[in-house]
């Protein structure tokens, strides 16, 4: 630690940074600086400027107006200052080891036997940052689950590689852990801090942001609308000072049907829903839950023979990898699953499909100003809506959820659980994979996943956090 860093000297400050792309001001004015020790809670709905502000801190763009500069270190540059990056995309390499990914980042591992030198490393990182992780440095990234790729990206963000880590920029972290192991990176937050290195947390989950925040920074359409100490907010008061962005839901929207209809699948696994049925699969991560969902998407979906409707539909969670088609528009992204339905003698009609993209982008409040923008113009958690929208645009009575909340922002949750609830109440049953328990608890019956098999069968009262932990770990106890 420095004799600067001791005395409080910001290790990266910001003023009135602004940062235009064309007519678009994506930052407007930011001024806003990081002290050795904190952690700073940054939130904000989707679009509101979140992932431009830390690319301007990591060097990722440069500001067209303003200064970012970095006073503790004296750097001119953010990798210098000792600048990391986890972001909500994740960035591993799949076909090399979990040991090659590190070398990536952290030049200075070169010559013979740099490999078992990588290896100690990132073993080393990961077992400070989750303890009883099990992985093996040696894995190559795409034999590893979401979750395990993402402990990855977070254990090489914290990871020495040649120099100390002072700040570290963390974008949705936990977004694929489940309960036990977010909290064990929340730990290691903290100790970092108290070290004297910071953090930039930026999270959906509020209560992840009131635990390890010592300071929460609001933004809104490019600036920040709000900021203080943690402990002067609660809630209610973060929620006010975000605003809201997707469409009032109606008066008199739907109730849920109090008698569901008949059963409509079951699997080999036990897996079973009725018609309007909400079913949640829990568990901890990595425990069987989207292999069964696979499972039973393509068993269901796997056919060249099938009609011109889908029986069923999947929003992904692993957006990157099973879910947005990149090279095309966001229109285009929404409107691909009903295209079969909106065509006349195989021939598109264009007219419908804009009117049906524009709807959707209203009801959940898709941020673009044109839907013929590519995809990738989207931040995350945009992009996550045009998933939703796809999915719920469709005709098919069943769609399969596999950890779709990823990146998306509480006011958005709450119209999806929303939307889920209305069309349920029409009779469309949703099979719904999540690591978060406020969105397991939004359904109406849920099997919990223990090696790769159901433990429980939970309903009505008995859905809480305790049974679903209770039946997490159940069958490793009997087994004991």
């Amino acid at each position: 630690m420095t004799r600067a860093e001791t005395q409080g000297t910001p290790i990266v400050a910001l003023t009135d940074a602004e940062k235009h792309f064309g007519a678009v001001r994506a930052l407007d004015g930011v001024s806003l600086s990081i002290e050795p020790g904190e952690c700073i809670g940054l939130v904000g709905h989707n679009g509101a400027g979140k992932s431009t502000l830390v690319n301007l801190v990591n060097g990722g763009l440069a500001p067209s107006g303003g200064a970012v500069a970095f006073p503790a270190s004296g750097a001119a540059k953010a990798l210098e200052a000792g600048v990391r990056s986890v972001f909500q995309e994740l960035s591993l390499c799949p076909n090399l080891t979990v040991a090659e990914n590190l070398r990536i980042s952290h030049s200075a591992l070169k010559g013979i036997g740099w490999r078992r030198t990588a290896r100690a490393e990132i073993a080393q990182s990961l077992d400070t940052v989750f303890p009883g992780h099990g992985i093996d440095a040696n894995a190559e990234v795409d034999t590893l689950s979401i979750a395990e790729r993402q402990m990855v990206e977070i254990a090489i963000g914290f990871a020495p590689r040649g120099s100390k880590a002072r700040l570290v920029i963390l974008d949705e972290p936990t977004s694929s852990l489940d309960a036990g192991i977010a909290q064990q990176l929340l730990s290691h937050i903290k100790d970092f801090c108290t070290a004297g290195g910071a953090v930039i947390f930026i999270s959906h989950m509020m209560g992840e942001i009131f635990q390890v925040a010592s300071r929460i920074v609001v933004m809104k359409d490019g600036k920040v609308v709000a900021e203080g100490a943690t402990e002067v907010f609660d809630r209610a008061s973060l929620v006010d000072a975000m605003g809201h962005v997707a469409a009032e839901k109606p008066e008199g929207a739907a109730p849920r049907a109090s008698e569901l209809g008949p059963e409509i699948l079951r699997t080999q696994d036990g897996l079973c829903a009725r018609k309007g049925e909400v079913i949640g699969l829990a568990g901890l991560a990595g425990h069987g839950q989207a292999e069964a969902l696979a499972r039973l998407y393509f068993d269901n979906t796997s056919s060249w023979r099938r009609g011109r409707a889908s029986e069923m539909v999947f929003v992904a969670g692993d957006r990157g990898r099973d879910g947005i088609l990149p090279l095309w528009s966001i229109l285009r992204n929404v409107s691909i699953s009903i295209l079969p339905q909106k065509a006349n003698r195989g021939l598109v009609d264009h007219e419908d499909e804009i009117r049906v993209a524009a709807e959707w982008k209203k009801r959940i409040g898709i941020r673009t100003d044109d839907m013929l923008n590519p995809i990738l113009s989207l931040s995350g958690g945009n992009q996550q809506k045009v998933l939703f929208a796809r999915a719920l645009a469709s005709s098919a009575p069943v769609v399969v959820m596999d950890d779709p909340m990823r990146g998306v922002d509480v006011g958005t949750k709450q119209d999806v659980y929303d939307m889920i609830r209305t069309e349920a109440a029409g009779g469309r049953t949703f099979l719904w994979y999540s690591t978060e328990t406020e969105e397991i608890c939004q359904c109406d019956r849920v099997f919990v996943f223990r090696n790769g098999q159901i433990s429980a069968e939970l309903t009505g009262a008995d859905i809480t956090e305790e049974r679903i932990l209770e039946a997490s770990f159940e069958m490793q106890e009997s087994a004991a």
